[in-house]
C-alpha cells in the first residue's frame, strides 16, 4: 500500500494529515481557556488578529475542535466566515440581516430561520427565553476586516451589549477573527472588547520552522541541510505563510532531485527566484500597502534605524497590522529603553528595496552610468575591489547631471517638512550600482538590523567587497559609523569595508572634511561623503 506523503503549505488553513504542521499546543491552550472563561459564569468575547497567512483561521479550528471533542455536551460551537458576505457599497448596513440565515446555517445547521428585520432582532437568536438555542454557544467569526465599517460598527455594538448582560444570552464565548477591525483600528467606536483580551498569532520560532522539515526529512528519505533551514527562518523570521511557501518552493519546485540534499546552492536558487521570478499574493499585497498613503514613513525606515514605533500613530498600526513592518527594543543614548521599527522580516525588506528602486529611479538612469571610456581598470586591478574608486565614479555621474541642469531627487517623496527623505539617495546608490558594474559583478542588498541600515555585497568573481551605506544625522556620530562599520566588516572576514555617507549638502569643501580613511581593529575603513538633495 502506497504511503501518502505530506507536503508544505502556504495558501489557506493546514490541514495535518495532507501538510506538515506543528501543534502550538500553548497558543491553541490560551485561545481555548479565553473562550471558556469560567465555564459557570461566562466565557470571554475576544480577537484573534495577525496579518495575512499566519495561521488566524487555522487556530480558530483548532480551538473548535478541542472544544467539539472535549465539551460536546456542554456547548453548542459554530463557526461563520463572513468573507463571502458581499454588501454593495450603495446598500444602507441593515443589507448584511439578510445574510443571516445562510451563517446562522452554515455555523449551527439551523434551517428555515426568518431574516431578521433590525439590528436588536439579531441579538434574539441568542436569547435565552427565545428557545432557539438550548445551551451555551461559542461562537467564532472569521474574516470580520472583510465586513463594511458601518456593519462592523453595529455588530460590536450589539456584541458589547449582549456582554454587559450576559444573563440575558446564552453566547457564552466569542472569537472575531481578522487583521485590524477585530482591534477597532479605523472605527470611532473602538474595539468592542478590552484590548488585553485580544490574542495575537505569533510567528512560527525557530525550533518548530526545523520540526517543519525534520518532518519533511522523515517522510521523504531526503535531507535537507541545517544551513538552509536557518536560511528559511532568518529571511522570513518564522512569518508562517513565507515559510510554507519557501517548503513549497525548496521541495518541489526546486528540489535538486531524489537521493540529493537540499543544500545552500538549492537555497540561493529558490531565494533569488523568490525574489524575482516567483508569484505570491500576499507578498504583493503588502508591497502595494507600503507603496500607499504611508509611502515616506516606509521609505524613511530604510535609513533611520531610530525611528519610534507606536500604535497610536496611523501608519504605524497600518504597517504592522499588514505584516510589513514589527517592533523592535534598543537603549538610546542614555541608557533607556525604547522601542523602535523594523521591517517585519529581511525577505520583504529586500522586495520592498527592489521595488521602490524600480519605482523611485527607474530601469534606466537619466545619463550613462559611466564615461564611455571608461572601462574601471583601478576598481578590478587588485586582488580585492577598490570600492572607494568605484563610489567616485558615482559622484562624479551626480555632478554630470548637476552640470547639465538635471537632478535625480526632482519629483521624489518628500517628509513634512519637505525635505528629501534619506533613503531616496540610497535606491539611486543602488540603482546605478546595477547599471555600473551590474553585468561584471553580483551586487546584493543586505539590511543587518532591519532597519536604517543598508550593506551592498558586490562579488566580481573571486574579488569581493561591502559598502555600507548610512544617512548623516551629525558630525559627533561619524566616529560611530566607521567603528560599526569596522565591527561588522571584522564578523564577515573582511579586511576593509566602504562606508557610503548621503550628506544633506552639495557643498564640496564639507563633503571632503567627512570623507578619509582610517584602521580600526585591523580594518580599513573608507569613508565617501556623497552630497545630494
Amino acid at each position: 500500500m502506497e504511503v501518502h506523503m505530506r507536503r508544505f503549505h502556504s495558501y489557506g488553513p493546514v490541514d495535518c494529515e495532507e501538510h506538515f504542521c506543528v501543534p502550538r499546543t500553548g497558543l491553541v491552550q490560551e485561545c481555548l481557556e479565553q473562550l471558556i472563561g469560567h465555564p459557570d459564569k461566562g466565557g470571554h468575547y475576544f480577537t484573534i488578529w495577525a496579518p495575512r497567512q499566519t495561521g488566524k483561521t487555522w487556530l480558530m479550528r483548532q480551538v473548535q475542535d478541542r472544544l467539539s471533542r472535549e465539551y460536546e455536551d456542554r456547548f453548542l460551537v459554530g463557526s461563520m466566515s463572513v468573507q463571502g458576505v458581499v454588501i454593495k457599497q450603495d446598500d444602507p448596513p441593515e443589507a448584511f440581516l439578510s445574510r443571516i440565515p445562510i451563517l446562522m446555517e452554515e455555523a449551527f445547521g439551523f434551517e428555515g430561520l426568518s431574516a431578521p428585520q433590525k439590528w436588536e432582532d439579531l441579538k434574539r437568536l441568542f436569547a435565552r427565553r427565545e428557545g432557539l438555542i438550548s445551551r451555551p454557544v461559542m461562537l467564532f467569526v472569521d474574516e470580520f476586516d472583510s465586513l463594511p465599517l458601518q456593519v462592523i460598527d453595529q455588530l460590536v455594538t450589539l456584541f458589547r451589549d449582549m456582554y454587559l448582560k450576559r444573563d440575558s444570552y446564552l453566547l457564552h464565548g466569542l472569537a472575531l477573527i481578522g487583521v485590524r477591525a477585530v482591534l477597532g483600528v479605523g472605527s470611532e467606536r473602538g474595539s468592542p472588547f478590552n484590548v488585553q483580551r485580544s490574542l495575537h498569532v505569533p510567528n512560527l520560532t525557530r525550533e518548530e520552522v526545523t520540526d517543519l522539515f525534520r518532518q519533511y526529512e522523515q517522510e521523504s528519505g531526503q535531507e535537507v541541510a541545517d544551513e538552509v533551514v536557518e536560511a528559511v527562518y532568518t529571511n522570513t523570521r518564522g512569518q508562517p505563510g513565507l515559510v510554507g511557501w519557501f517548503g513549497e518552493l525548496l521541495t518541489e519546485k526546486y528540489n535538486p532531485g531524489p537521493g540529493q540534499t537540499i543544500d545552500l546552492a538549492s537555497w540561493r536558487h529558490t531565494y533569488q527566484a523568490a525574489l524575482q521570478i516567483e508569484w505570491n499574493n500576499t507578498v504583493l499585497n503588502m508591497i502595494k500597502k507600503a507603496k500607499g498613503a504611508y509611502l515616506p514613513e516606509v521609505l524613511d525606515l530604510f535609513s533611520n534605524p531610530e525611528k519610534p514605533f507606536s500604535l497610536d500613530k496611523d501608519w504605524c498600526n497600518y504597517l504592522y497590522l499588514n505584516g510589513i513592518i514589527d517592533s523592535s527594543h534598543i537603549k538610546d543614548g542614555h541608557g533607556q529603553l525604547m522601542y523602535v521599527c523594523r521591517f517585519s522580516c529581511p525577505f520583504i525588506q529586500y522586495r520592498l528595496y527592489n521595488a521602490l528602486t524600480d519605482d523611485l529611479v527607474g530601469e534606466k538612469l537619466s545619463l550613462l552610468p559611466l564615461h564611455p571610456l571608461d572601462d574601471l581598470a583601478d576598481v578590478f586591478a587588485g586582488e580585492t575591489l577598490n570600492l572607494p574608486a568605484l563610489l567616485q565614479r558615482y559622484r562624479d555621474y551626480l555632478q554630470r547631471l548637476e552640470d547639465k541642469g538635471l537632478s535625480p531627487w526632482q519629483g521624489q517623496p518628500r517628509r513634512s517638512d519637505l525635505h528629501l527623505t534619506e533613503a531616496v539617495g540610497h535606491f539611486h546608490l543602488y540603482a546605478w550600482l546595477r547599471q555600473a558594474v551590474g553585468d561584471q559583478c553580483l551586487i546584493s542588498p543586505e539590511f543587518p538590523t532591519g532597519n536604517g541600515k543598508v550593506d551592498i555585497f558586490l562579488r566580481c568573481g573571486s574579488a569581493q567587497g561591502i559598502i555600507e551605506i548610512k544617512s548623516f544625522e551629525k558630525q559627533s556620530k561619524m566616529k560611530s559609523y566607521a567603528e560599526q562599520a569596522a565591527h561588522y566588516a571584522a564578523s564577515l572576514g573582511l579586511s576593509e569595508v566602504t562606508l557610503a555617507v548621503f550628506v544633506p549638502t552639495r557643498e564640496q569643501e564639507i563633503l571632503d572634511q567627512l570623507s578619509g580613511e582610517r584602521e580600526i581593529d585591523q580594518v580599513v575603513v573608507h569613508v565617501l561623503a556623497i552630497g545630494w538633495g
